[in-house]
């Protein structure tokens, strides 16, 4: 038992650090899915409909699961209820038919264009606890950190 405890209780500082970064990030993720949630949203769908604009509004799947984190296997899985919604088109890549592409609609780029000012609002708000400067030095440390 008393080995156990240096590893729940008492924590080195990288340790307690990393827990302290997952529980803000888990905290401001709440905001935004609290968000999509009040509009009938799922905020992991938004996100890949943000991905496909980030590239253009087009996007091979396996590009998208990379970006997102998933499996190419998985990506499937997440990219039906959209096409189903109405809110992405699957197609055949332009230059080699085997491939498939992923292009977000007319519906989904109206989803995001009415939504994500006020979502971006609300996770304003929790980090204007930050000042500019503290916000630069976050964004150094992270970069930093997503670097090893």
């Amino acid at each position: 038992m008393k080995d156990l405890q240096e590893y729940v209780l008492d924590l080195p500082l990288h340790t307690v650090a990393f827990f302290s970064l997952v529980e803000a990030t888990a905290k401001l993720v709440d905001v935004s899915e609290r968000y999509w949630q009040s509009k009938g949203l799922n905020g992991a769908r938004i996100r890949i409909l943000v991905e496909i604009m980030k590239e253009g509004g087009t996007i091979l799947p396996s590009m998208l699961a990379r970006k997102i984190g998933v499996t190419k296997s998985n990506i499937s899985l997440l990219l039906t209820p959209l096409e189903h919604e109405g809110l992405i088109i699957r197609a055949s890549h332009p230059q080699d038919g085997r491939k498939t592409v992923i292009s977000i609609t007319s519906e989904g780029q109206s989803i995001l264009l009415k939504h994500l000012p006020e979502n971006r609002e609300q996770i304003a708000d929790k980090m204007n606890v930050l000042e500019e400067q503290e916000l630069q030095q976050l964004l150094f440390l992270l970069k930093k950190l997503t670097r090893t």
